[in-house]
């Protein structure tokens, strides 16, 4: 039998736990999920690279995902990754990491675009190899830009120039659209009001060939269950 004091520990336990799970999810009871061979990977907020941004900003650290990627790729009971966007972009660089490394997974891959896939989430999204975009979902396309001291100099311009062109080969390279749209999309001058871009929602995206289709969560499940079986079928294996 357990004395006053064991229990009052136990009881003392629960209650912390309790006051946890409130203050990080908002509610005392979240549904578990089942033991899955899908993994989902939820990039929210502001892309975090080599800065750190302010507490008050939502960030994804990229030094959290790239860990995870590996992970993934090295765990045998992880079939398929689904990938959560809803991102304003941010890093660069960072952001082009993250999209190389979902684009040379093995497994499937598949990506929602949820709320919004802006700036440097735009090559994220693309990195899946299939990708989806909630009707009203956005995403804005500009040219890329720099914060903080800038020299004024002619390989400046060149720098950003050639970051800037790394982004759109990726994209067009890992979707539909034309690099001569992207860069129409990319330039507009008419669209965004205190800005140079496009801003493009749900089937504006798969017009214009950015997404391939879309559809939500039941949309996405199907989708990589599917390509989940056709990479079994093929008998591909990655040995660790």
């Amino acid at each position: 039998m357990k004395d006053d004091s064991s229990k009052e520990k136990d009881q003392s336990k629960s209650q912390s736990s309790l006051v946890d799970k409130i203050q990080q999810l908002g509610q005392s009871n979240v549904p578990q999920p089942a033991d899955s061979n899908i993994h989902v990977l939820p990039i929210i907020g502001q892309v975090e690279g080599h800065v750190q941004l302010p507490s008050q900003n939502k960030t994804t650290k990229y030094e959290h995902l790239i860990p995870q990627l590996i992970a993934i790729e090295q765990n045998p009971k992880i079939e398929g990754l689904v990938v959560l966007l809803n991102t304003v972009g941010g890093d660069v660089e960072a952001g082009l990491a993250i999209s190389e490394m979902i684009s040379s997974l093995s497994k499937p891959t598949v990506s929602i675009v949820l709320g919004g896939g802006h700036s440097i989430g735009v090559p994220i999204a693309v990195s899946a190899d299939y990708s989806y975009i909630v009707e009203t979902a956005t995403m804005t396309i500009h040219p890329i830009r720099m914060t903080g001291l800038v020299i004024g100099v002619p390989q400046t311009f060149e720098y950003m120039d050639k970051m800037q062109e790394r982004v759109i080969s990726f994209v067009t390279k890992h979707s539909n659209v034309v690099e001569e749209k992207f860069k129409e999309l990319m330039f507009d001058k008419g669209n965004l009001t205190r800005d140079i871009g496009t801003n493009v929602v749900g089937q504006q995206a798969v017009d214009h060939g950015l997404i391939d289709a879309v559809g939500g969560v039941k949309e996405a499940m199907l989708k990589l269950n599917e390509l989940i079986k056709q990479n079994k079928d093929s008998g591909q294996q990655v040995v660790q």
